[in-house]
């Protein structure tokens, strides 16, 4: 297992959770100097809160344990590419890199739809790392989004 395997099943554990709980299967880590300092999963049903994903969450664990907004020498794993929201709250933290599992069609702001962390026009540019451990996001979404199908949810 690599190191980036290694911080993603971590990653995937809070993924695990949120799909226990009824969210989204997205988990989030922040790892600075070989520690995690933050994790979280989506959360957004729980707190009635649209902003709350877990790369927000987590950035803002990080931010807290750190002292600090800026998050330089941090990497966040994520289970699913960022979208939009993340992918600026991303680039306002000056994270060092992102490290995600599959690229989402749909909402991904880091390659698929935009690639905001990396845009030439912004004043910090983050390093990108996909497909880590993709097949096991993808099978927890997949099977999420199943399970709300079958139950004519939302």
């Amino acid at each position: 297992m690599t190191e980036h395997e290694k911080y993603m099943s971590q990653a995937l554990k809070e993924a695990e959770k949120a799909y226990r709980e009824g969210e989204v299967p997205v988990g989030a880590i922040i790892v600075h100097k070989g520690a995690i300092i933050a994790r979280s999963h989506n959360q957004t049903e729980a707190l009635n809160d649209p902003t709350a994903h877990a790369e927000i969450i987590a950035i803002g664990a990080a931010a807290s344990h750190l002292g600090t907004w800026r998050l330089t020498g941090c990497s966040l794993y994520v289970t699913l590419e960022p979208c939009p929201m993340c992918a600026g709250a991303i680039v306002l933290s000056r994270m060092d890199r992102v490290i995600f599992g599959p690229y989402d069609p749909k909402m991904g702001a880091c390659s698929t739809l935009y690639n905001i962390v990396q845009d030439k026009r912004l004043n910090h540019h983050v390093e990108l790392i996909a497909g880590v451990l993709d097949d096991d996001s993808r099978f927890l979404l997949r099977e999420f989004f199943e399970n709300k199908r079958s139950n004519n949810e939302k």
